[in-house]
């Protein structure tokens, strides 16, 4: 990816999202920008307008860390957009990953035998492992039943984003569709930003700009997102809808692979319908394999 356009845009389009009067400046007569004008980005953040205009045309290799955080400030950037711009900032130096060396391995993490036991032993929530390209690398027994829409039939690796653009079922599984679909690009995003060298990175963009309008419009806005903590809505194709909360664990022995757990609220219908699917899992034969996607994930 082009370090300079990234930078470019995205602090053109956080510039856009501000207005004077969020920045605690007169809007004045005559404004043909929407938001914040350079000039006023360079006075909150402390720098002169030549500088700022560099600095969004994409120079910004040397950067120091007080300039970027007070472009953070200036922009009212939250945490995750701070840590975004810095990681450009890294990147532009050379030094990408959050100055962290990504370690990359032949292996899939999903195929760890240790891995594989954490997996087994959670039995009353969804767990799964999903990497960096958002592949589905492992997933525990509730798993491998509850994301059965994407896992389907034979193929390569399931991926959760090829899942959400690509295939008709992801407008049923996630009756939040449009909600979904921005945590899913915002969270690739900050991916990117990590490590604009990742080319499988590269090429799942590339496919989904591609193929999806909604996908290159998101892409195209910039946000970026962590995922963390929080509560879904799901409709599984087997015992109907269910409001799952969910925790976010990194993985430290392969950086960039994280799991995360689904659970219900104890005593609430969703969890009455999760026990329903894990007694289903236990005794239907035709659920597949986490390795073996439905078409065209």
């Amino acid at each position: 990816m082009d370090n300079q356009a990234e930078v470019r845009e995205f602090l053109m389009s956080r510039r856009a999202k501000i207005s004077p009067e969020q920045a605690g400046l007169p809007a004045g007569p005559n404004r043909r920008v929407a938001g914040l004008r350079r000039n006023e980005v360079a006075i909150l953040a402390g720098v002169s307008v030549e500088y700022y205009a560099k600095l969004e045309r994409g120079a910004i290799a040397g950067a120091s860390s007080s300039v970027l955080d007070a472009l953070a400030r200036a922009l009212q950037l939250d945490d995750t957009e701070r840590t975004h711009l810095f990681d450009l900032a890294r990147a532009a130096d050379g030094i990408p990953l959050s100055g962290r060396t990504r370690r990359r391995s032949g292996k899939n993490a999903g195929t760890r035998p240790s891995l594989q036991w954490v997996l087994g032993t959670i039995t009353d929530g969804v767990a799964f492992v999903r990497d960096q390209h958002q592949d589905l690398l492992a997933t525990n027994e509730l798993g491998r039943a509850f994301y059965s829409p994407l896992i389907g039939e034979g193929g390569r690796t399931p991926n959760l984003a090829r899942f959400q653009f690509l295939d008709p079922a992801s407008r049923d599984f996630y009756p939040d569709w449009d909600l979904f679909a921005a945590m899913c690009v915002g969270i690739m995003r900050t991916e990117a930003g990590r490590d604009p060298n990742d080319k499988g990175l590269q090429d799942l963009v590339g496919e989904l700009s591609t193929c999806s309008d909604t996908f290159r419009q998101l892409w195209g806005a910039h946000n970026v997102r962590t995922h963390g903590t929080g509560t879904k809505r799901f409709n599984h194709p087997v015992v109907g809808e269910l409001t799952l909360a969910y925790e976010e664990l990194a993985i430290t022995a392969d950086p960039g692979t994280v799991l995360m757990i689904y659970t219900a609220e104890p005593g609430s219908p969703s969890q009455e319908r999760l026990r329903l699917l894990a007694s289903w899992a236990a005794t239907n034969a035709t659920v597949p394999d986490q390795t073996q996607p439905r078409t065209p994930v």
